[in-house]
């Protein structure tokens, strides 16, 4: 025992002070009696003084008994253990006495993890408890929530444990390992934490509670907690994905402790190849896999685990040998650099400090401790690894073979897939954390593998799908949707495969695939009355909730028209239709509701009403998927009025503000998600005019003032919201303008001169851009609006149409119409497959092919080329240009 004095206080400057400071318990122990309940602690003083000088005198005992051989290891870690568990008790119980006195001290429970959890804290250990109550025990004081009450306990028994001074501290507390520690409190209510492990968490907590045991507070109220939660430890199935997870930890720990792998001075002890945390891993993994069928391997000590897993079978004995061995020298030098100065440490100095570990130990020289230390290392380490690399018999090769079954059903990387798969196993997605998704998952693999494997690029419909689920919050019922409707599933993996926008919109919206299973979902579009009246139906209370309400039901008919377009059960040009007839009734439906609640703050202008007209596509009644609207606001009345309400505007400004909030409306993203991008920019005097302006304005403007493009933008203008009468005098103005009614202007010059322009300023995107390459729909727009000018005839908002009635008159070549089919069907479909206009991987081609109504791709090509050529003829014959 005096050796061990010696030693102590040699080489160890935190033991040497404590020698000083407890000079009785020096002398005891030097006498050779070992008392760990020994203290110079009081009961008249403060519990957290107590705390402390019951924690010095036992560090010091513990130590001796250490470093003299009177306590082997388990006896030493049992001893840190007790105390802990003790000290965690008494901060409790006086916690609540100190903020209710004399109540009972229940409702409230320390359950330990980690070393604590399996009484094998090392010297200068934390703890990690999670803290749990129960709302209607818990004593609190009058008026208090028991949430409030449970963290105020919780802090002051951390205060207690925590705090320094000179006699030291008692514990170090870490209460990060609760469920989501950055949000959650630091007392959990028990039914909230049940809850969590039943339905979210993750493999490695599965992990860490395979040594959790009720420490302190109210024992009942911790063993019903744990009773709960036991099926979510221990299940009876075998989980690879379990085995993966901690697998992939262990790498990650390798990986980020780099410095401390290479065994020598500088070795951790802990995370190091070989190290104690290895020992642990390897134990814990069989556990996982076979405790729960077998309830003798639950045990919570590392070594007892391992003697457990050996007499099962599951671990040759040589095996549970030599990580015994390791475990048991390296936890022991472990507690010998901790002693040096009380520091939670776990890496081997160097030089002399390394000396000084050694001669604790009882050795001559750091050398000697390193070679001490090798065989056991390096055999732990090989032991490992074969774990790691999948060489362990204790696993039927189970990715391997997993991976040969993908090859084998038409995956191209059978290896990479199974990779795929073991990440959704794992639970690493939130979606996938809890066991009934991973139930659900397990249950649709054989359906859905088979599927993706049939989608023209299974490569890219895999990696979407593994997009779409890391994405999600819940996959549950997606899941079971794709187990019932095996036909779903190749549609699914279609659309992963080659609409990124859907793909993005599932993710973000995943209820979305309810509607792949209603056969209404392939249906045209209603008119826009049916889906004005849809839209303003259902559980919208308010002007916000309708706002919801309707980009919930734009985002469903979106999806469902993008889904036409890929499944090949729709041409294209009805789905632009009903892309535009969706837009035209969301304008109807949240203008309305945005009139209605301004006018209850401003009221109305008397003989005046709103009016929105469309342009553009819009106007044309054909959009894209990501079509933006261009929307001109008017009013109709004398722009000296005022408004009638409490709040009075005047009607230039009523309508001004009253547009701003309908183009927000319409435009800003919701709890419900975005719905559209609104671009007023062709209003009279472009940005540089008002907001909205009169009719009488607007008419004026185009008669007198007007660019010839704002002419040819005006060819495809038409009302959209506002009374029938409001909406009849709009168009007569349109019409008298287009009619002749504006000034005299060089129509082939300017149109020539602004489509330059616009070529310099907006370069095609891709090589299939249909819009902006030469020959492309803005030439056949331009084409079309200088032909309707010069002749004042053929005037229609829809492009199709304008072109039928020119044709018919000879004012344009026939093959126009085929021209603004084929572009039409192009632009709609590679908004949905391709937006960068970039030339497709070969399996979309395919789908484009069928959109277009040809037979292959080099079709689509031969066929785009001749109707570029057509465009750009009839473009340059109008201008007078030469077409090279």
């Amino acid at each position: 025992m005096n050796d061990a004095l010696s030693r102590a206080r040699q080489h160890a400057p935190f033991l040497a002070l404590l020698i000083d400071r407890e000079p009785e318990l020096a002398a005891r122990l030097a006498d050779g009696v070992i008392d760990l309940e020994w203290s110079t602690a009081r009961p008249d003083m403060p519990i957290g003084r107590q705390l402390r000088l019951d924690r010095r005198a036992l560090a010091l005992s513990v130590a001796i008994g250490d470093l003299s051989g009177t306590f082997d290891l388990t006896a030493v870690t049992h001893a840190l253990t007790d105390f802990a568990d003790r000290s965690l008790d008494r901060a409790i119980r006086a916690a609540i006495e100190e903020r209710t006195p004399g109540a009972e001290p229940c409702g409230f429970a320390a359950i330990a993890l980690g070393k604590q959890g399996s009484r094998e804290l090392n010297y200068s250990s934390d703890i990690d408890p999670i803290l749990i109550f129960d709302p209607a025990t818990l004593p609190r004081r009058a008026r208090e929530e028991p949430e409030e009450a449970a963290v105020r306990i919780a802090k002051r028994v951390v205060e207690l444990l925590q705090a320094r001074d000179g006699d030291g501290y008692v514990l170090r507390v870490d209460l990060r390992l609760r469920p989501s520690p950055e949000v959650t409190p630091i007392a959990l209510p028990v039914g909230g934490a049940i809850g969590y492990y039943e339905s979210q968490a993750l493999t490695w907590e599965r992990a860490a509670f395979i040594r959790a045991r009720v420490a302190a507070g109210d024992m009942a109220l911790g063993a019903y907690f744990l009773d709960a939660i036991r099926p979510f430890v221990w299940r009876r199935g075998l989980d690879f994905g379990a085995i993966g997870e901690i697998r992939d930890l262990s790498r990650r720990i390798r990986d980020h402790y780099a410095s401390g792998q290479a065994f020598g001075p500088g070795f951790d002890l802990k995370r190091g190849r070989g190290g104690i945390r290895e020992a642990e891993f390897f134990a814990q993994i069989h556990q996982l896999i076979h405790g729960g069928r077998d309830p003798a391997l639950r045990l919570p000590a590392t070594r007892d685990a391992l003697a457990a897993l050996a007499v099962a079978g599951w671990i040759d004995d040589e095996q549970a040998g030599a990580l015994t061995e390791s475990y048991t020298v390296l936890r022991t030098i472990e507690h010998r650099v901790q002693m040096i100065d009380d520091r939670q440490t776990h890496v081997l100095p160097s030089g002399a400090a390394l000396d000084h570990v050694a001669k604790l130990h009882g050795l001559d020289a750091g050398g000697e401790l390193i070679a001490l230390l090798r065989r056991p290392v390096e055999t732990a380490g090989r032991i490992y690894d074969a774990l790691d690399d999948g060489r362990s018999a204790a696993f039927p090769h189970e990715a391997q073979a997993l991976a040969s079954r993908l090859a084998d059903i038409g995956f191209d990387d059978g290896e990479a897939a199974a990779g795929r798969i073991a990440v959704w196993r794992a639970g690493r997605y939130p979606a996938l954390r809890s066991a009934a998704a991973r139930d659900a998952l397990e249950a649709v693999l054989p359906v859905l593998m088979p599927a993706l494997v049939a989608a023209p690029d299974p490569a890219a419909a895999l990696l979407r799908l593994d997009m779409l689920l890391e994405r999600l919050s819940s996959a549950i019922n997606i899941l079971r949707l794709l187990e019932a409707r095996p036909g779903l599933a190749a549609l699914l993996a279609t659309i992963l495969s080659h609409a990124p926008p859907l793909a993005d919109a599932l993710a973000t919206r995943p209820e979305l695939i309810d509607w792949l299973i209603d056969a209404s979902a392939f249906e045209p579009l209603d008119s826009v009355d049916r889906l004005a009246a849809e839209m303003r139906t259902g559980e919208a209370r308010d002007y916000q909730a309708l706002l919801d309400h309707v980009r919930r039901v734009i985002g469903e008919k979106r999806f469902a028209l993008g889904s036409q377009v890929v499944a090949a059960v729709a041409d294209p040009l009805d789905a632009a239709s009903g892309y535009a007839r969706l837009a035209e009734a969301a304008i109807e439906v949240l203008a309305q509701a945005t009139v209605a609640a301004f006018e209850q703050v401003h009221g109305s202008v008397p003989d005046s009403e709103l009016i929105i007209l469309a342009y553009g596509r819009l106007g044309g009644g054909a959009l894209t998927h990501a079509s933006d609207l261009d929307l001109v606001y008017l009013f109709t009345g004398d722009f000296s009025r005022e408004s009638d309400g409490g709040k009075p505007l005047g009607a230039t400004l009523y309508y001004n503000r009253l547009a701003q909030r309908v183009s927000a409306a319409l435009s800003v993203p919701t709890a419900a998600g975005p719905l559209y991008a609104v671009d007023t920019r062709l209003r009279p005097s472009g940005t540089q005019g008002p907001l909205v302006v009169s009719l009488e304005s607007f008419a004026r403007y185009q008669r007198e003032e007007a660019w010839t493009w704002e002419h040819m933008a005006l060819t495809r203008a038409r009302p959209v919201f506002g009374s029938p009468a409001a909406r009849v005098a709009a168009s007569a103005v349109i019409a008298e303008v287009l009619q002749g009614a504006r000034p005299s202007r060089d129509l082939v010059a300017e149109a020539a001169d602004m489509r330059a322009e616009m070529a310099r300023h907006k370069p095609p995107q891709g090589p299939l851009d249909a819009k902006l390459l030469p020959g492309g729909l803005v030439d056949l727009e331009f084409t079309v609006h200088l032909a309707q000018l010069q002749h004042r005839a053929g005037f229609d908002p829809h492009l199709g149409k304008a072109i039928d009635a020119l044709v018919r008159r000879d004012l344009l070549p026939a093959n126009l119409v085929d021209a603004n089919a084929l572009l039409t069907r192009l632009l709609v479909t590679l908004r949905l497959v391709a937006p960068d206009a970039a030339e497709p991987p070969p399996a979309t081609r395919a789908l484009i092919a069928r959109a277009l109504q040809r037979d292959d791709w080099d079709a689509v090509l031969a066929g785009f080329a001749a109707t570029r050529h057509d465009v750009e003829t009839a473009w340059h014959r109008m201008t007078g240009e030469t077409h090279g």
